[in-house]
């Protein structure tokens, strides 16, 4: 009798982070939450991953993360050495240099440990967008707000006799986040990192890190192109527990999504109506990037993934909804693709 062939050991060719959008799970709360980040953080940093980052959401009962520079600042009180940041700061939604100021005081208080995504969306919907007095067409001006938040850092402020108090003088590093072209293209332009987000607008992520690698331009931060791309993981001992925490995930992302516009709970037998509806297709194909199975399993989507994706990181969202599933997934990741060190 044929002896199986070993598992191959996947050794993992690109960093590993983790987007952390501080989910409220069911039967939760959200100082719940926030203590999850943190122990998500916490493992993070003991098994190898290179960064966390934290997104600006609002008005989303399942998200905890709308206050982002407070959960950074929360989680870097907890941890030691991990990068934290955020993935990302909705721009248009702030004042450049509010930012600059918030982000200026976490890097004086925790020194060369900070990052800045920003985004262009509102994070929200309309109705909520006109709560945060954002203009709608506040978005236009987003790459100049990215170059006055960036001359503020640098201590070299474009409007004068205004300076970032904190924050001249931090150089925090910043990336541009984005889930078409035009971001690609903005911070090939910028000399940027460029992170796409293929965990929940999977669309145009190929044609999107084609433009933004043809298209860039060194800059003092940046010689050459670096791509980071979203990837949703689902890591657990055996695929059938993966793909049983899929479907969970599943329902609960269309009921959340639905739900909401809808402002009702669904029955379960709602729920399997709902499910089968071209609307839930639509949200579910959000996920299309997501690895699931075993670690190894994993390991293995993530490696091809990247490749396909010509990504130099990966920025992992971990489905499961429970904290101790999603921990799991967290550390099986970590294991397969060997990000822990000896010791």
């Amino acid at each position: 009798m044929r002896n199986s062939p070993a598992p191959r050991q996947v050794v993992s060719t690109v960093k590993l982070s983790i987007l952390d959008l501080a989910p409220v799970a069911p039967n939760s709360t959200i100082s719940d939450s926030f203590k999850s980040s943190v122990r998500l953080a916490q493992l993070a940093e003991r098994t190898g991953y290179e960064r966390v980052w934290y997104a600006e959401h609002h008005n989303m009962p399942t998200i905890a993360s709308s206050a982002t520079s407070l959960l950074i600042s929360h989680v870097a009180h907890h941890t030691e050495s991990i990068r934290l940041g955020s993935g990302g700061v909705m721009l248009p939604n702030h004042s450049p240099l509010v930012i600059a100021e918030q982000f200026g005081t976490l890097a004086e208080i925790f020194g060369d440990r900070i990052d800045l995504g920003m985004g262009r969306a509102p994070g929200t919907d309309m109705t909520t967008l006109r709560a945060l007095r954002r203009d709608p067409s506040a978005s236009d001006s987003f790459p100049q707000d990215v170059l006055e938040l960036q001359a503020y850092l640098a201590g070299e402020s474009r409007i004068p006799g205004v300076q970032a108090i904190p924050g001249a003088g931090t150089n925090v590093p910043l990336y541009i986040l984005g889930s078409s072209l035009f971001g690609a293209q903005l911070a090939a332009q910028l000399g940027l990192p460029y992170s796409f987000a293929s965990h929940f607008a999977p669309a145009a992520l190929h044609q999107a890190v084609k433009t933004y690698r043809e298209q860039f331009k060194p800059s003092a931060q940046l010689a050459e192109p670096y791509v980071i791309a979203g990837v949703g993981v689902i890591a657990a001992e055996s695929v059938q527990h993966a793909h049983d925490l899929k479907v969970a995930s599943e329902r609960h992302r269309v009921a959340s999504f639905l739900g909401r516009n809808a402002k009702k709970e669904f029955t379960e037998a709602e729920l399997d109506m709902v499910m089968e509806t071209p609307q839930a297709e639509q949200i579910l194909d959000m996920m299309r990037y997501t690895a699931i199975g075993t670690g190894q399993n994993v390991a293995e989507y993530l490696e091809a993934f990247a490749e396909s994706a010509q990504a130099d990181e990966l920025i992992t969202v971990h489905h499961p909804l429970l904290e101790e599933d999603r921990l799991n997934s967290v550390n099986l990741t970590a294991q397969a693709c060997r990000l822990v060190t000896a010791g």
